[in-house]
């Protein structure tokens, strides 16, 4: 009797309290709200190094890479050049520039865009900045921007515009106005698209997923990153290129449900 009541005891511990364990192991969490816009928020300091950008040569889908590399998500990224497959946002892996848009000749090379480059490579940036004690801590900034004394850049990932504490379209050329007029927008700007977007707050991450059942302007992507009263926060790319993987979310924005090919991403190892 005693023993079947030992079983027993185990057996309740093992039915209800490992999947407790299970889910309190888990590195993130996922919140839809409103309907069809999804907040992913890294919960466990021990994942903050393990958060990294992730470059192609070729151009692959999310999902692709996702089932590639077997991360715990992957998220879309920075600019590209579909036509040559270059990227238009500067890369930072351990240390190193992988992705300088710089060598992009159809960026550098356009006439068009001479006068407004500087605004396009001095886009916001997502930075995962280290100390020599290998501390790690976030931030966003324009990519020009100084990093903070006692840090280094470790990993970054490019692609804009800044969201919070201030909407940059005119700054980092997402619109162009002349005599008060906007005679321009990328990316598509001012209209309703799918979005991706990456903030701060307290020093933890959160990704702002708003698909093709709830599509934003960056401007209203701005406003729901204020409602989260996040510290800092920018777009990623977005439209048909917004896509999230993971174990419990499959997301893709192209039309008729074919996920679009990228060049970079962020995933979570």
């Amino acid at each position: 009797m005693i023993m079947r009541r030992i079983l027993f005891f185990l057996f309740f511990i093992c039915l209800f309290c490992f999947p407790i364990m299970a889910y309190a192991s888990c590195p993130y969490k996922i919140v839809q709200e409103p309907k069809g816009v999804y907040v992913i928020e890294i919960t466990s300091s021990k994942s903050r190094a393990n958060l990294q950008p992730v470059i192609v040569s070729d151009l692959e889908t999310n999902n692709d890479v996702y089932k590639r590399l077997n991360p715990r998500f992957i998220v879309n990224a920075g600019f590209f050049d579909p036509k040559n497959q270059k990227t238009v946002s500067y890369v930072t892996i351990d240390g190193k520039v992988v992705l300088d848009p710089k060598q992009n000749e159809n960026l550098m090379s356009n006439v068009a865009l001479k006068p407004y480059i500087q605004k396009i490579l001095n886009r916001s940036e997502f930075r995962i900045l280290e100390d020599d004690k290998g501390k790690i801590v976030y931030d966003i900034a324009a990519h020009y921007d100084a990093i903070p004394e006692g840090y280094k850049i470790k990993h970054s990932i490019q692609a804009g515009p800044m969201l919070v504490p201030a909407l940059r379209l005119e700054e980092e050329f997402f619109i162009l106005k002349r005599d008060g007029k906007i005679i321009s927008e990328s990316a598509s700007s001012l209209h309703k698209y799918a979005r991706t977007a990456i903030g701060i707050k307290k020093n933890r991450v959160f990704i702002i997923i708003a698909t093709n059942d709830y599509p934003m302007t960056l401007e209203e992507l701005a406003d729901f990153a204020r409602s989260m009263e996040l510290e800092k926060a920018m777009a990623f790319d977005g439209g048909g290129s917004t896509s999230f993987d993971s174990q419990e979310l499959h997301i893709i924005s192209e039309k008729d449900n074919q996920a679009r090919k990228l060049k970079s991403f962020l995933i979570l190892k």
